[in-house]
């Protein structure tokens, strides 16, 4: 018997109700149904504090104050600006009294910050800790016409302290700052064209970024994955530099972040830091914000 022409397949029915459900549940759902694939989980912000903000207070109640603030994280300092923090665990605490008091107050180990004493002093204790990432400087400027062989020297005697990361499950983040070699769009193009090791990436400031009116947006998007620490800091004097406080709209920033999938906790930072209970008030306001700015 043969099927009239008015009468649609089977095959033909289930296509254009796929293309219906299209329209009603949305591109990215309905092609993960069509591929039987659960739909990519929704990018989750989980948020980091710099030990530093509280560098008047010892270890243990700068600690203890960050995770009454609700930060997932926390980026303990070397010595800069005076910070004891790190050297005060290296000699006292040790990795195994690290472990005990972040477990104590429910924080992670996000990072080690060593632009005073230099990640391999450090390096042993960051992965007897679990490991992490270490947050230092890149080097001197360079002219524009010099910058790809500059970089790729740069990143070539990198080559012990990546061996050092790769033995004690750690990683290297290099920060950008002004009149430094990773400073403009095209030294963090060079940097990610030029890097090939896995456990080298980027640590990114806004701050210095916004000196020479860059895009954040476009530099987090040049990161991609190798963005492996991002300061939520802002050019402005005071805790204006924070997101919430000062007058930068940080929302791009967060979605930039989503767009590239960024594994790491967001960092609110500044320098100059009040005395703690200001600092906590700040903190929490900052906080908000990029709660705010995320759901936004």
């Amino acid at each position: 018997m043969e099927v009239s022409s008015s009468v649609p397949s089977r095959r033909a029915f289930l296509q254009s109700s796929a293309a219906a459900a299209a329209g009603l549940l949305g591109g990215t759902a309905i092609a993960a149904a069509a591929e039987n694939v659960e739909p990519k989980p929704a990018w989750k912000m989980r948020l980091s504090c710099s030990s530093i903000n509280f560098s008047s207070l010892p270890i243990e109640q700068a600690v203890e104050r960050i995770a009454a603030l609700g930060f997932d994280a926390i980026d303990i300092w070397s010595a800069h600006a005076g910070c004891p923090h790190l050297d005060d665990v290296q000699k006292r605490l040790g990795p195994e009294g690290l472990k005990e008091l972040l477990k104590k107050h429910k924080l992670e180990l996000y990072a080690f910050s060593v632009y005073s004493g230099g990640y391999p002093r450090y390096a042993e204790l960051l992965g007897g800790a679990g490991g992490g990432v270490a947050v230092r400087g890149s080097a001197g400027p360079c002219e524009a016409k010099d910058l790809t062989p500059a970089m790729k020297q740069f990143i070539e005697g990198l080559k012990p302290e990546l061996e050092l990361a790769e033995k004690h499950n750690s990683y290297l983040a290099i920060e950008n700052h002004g009149s430094a070699l990773l400073d403009s769009i095209d030294s963090f193009k060079a940097f990610v064209d030029l890097n090939r090791h896995a456990r080298l990436g980027v640590a990114l400031a806004p701050y210095h970024i916004q000196t020479y009116r860059g895009s954040i947006e476009e530099t987090i998007a040049v990161c991609g994955d190798r963005l492996l620490f991002f300061y939520a800091w802002q050019q402005a004097n005071g805790t204006e530099q924070l997101p919430g406080i000062g007058p930068t709209d940080c929302g791009p920033w967060i979605a930039a972040l989503s767009k590239i999938a960024f594994r790491w906790p967001v960092n609110p930072f500044m320098h100059g830091e009040p005395e703690p209970e200001a600092m906590a008030k700040a903190l929490a306001r900052s906080c908000e914000y990029l709660k705010s700015r995320h759901k936004g």
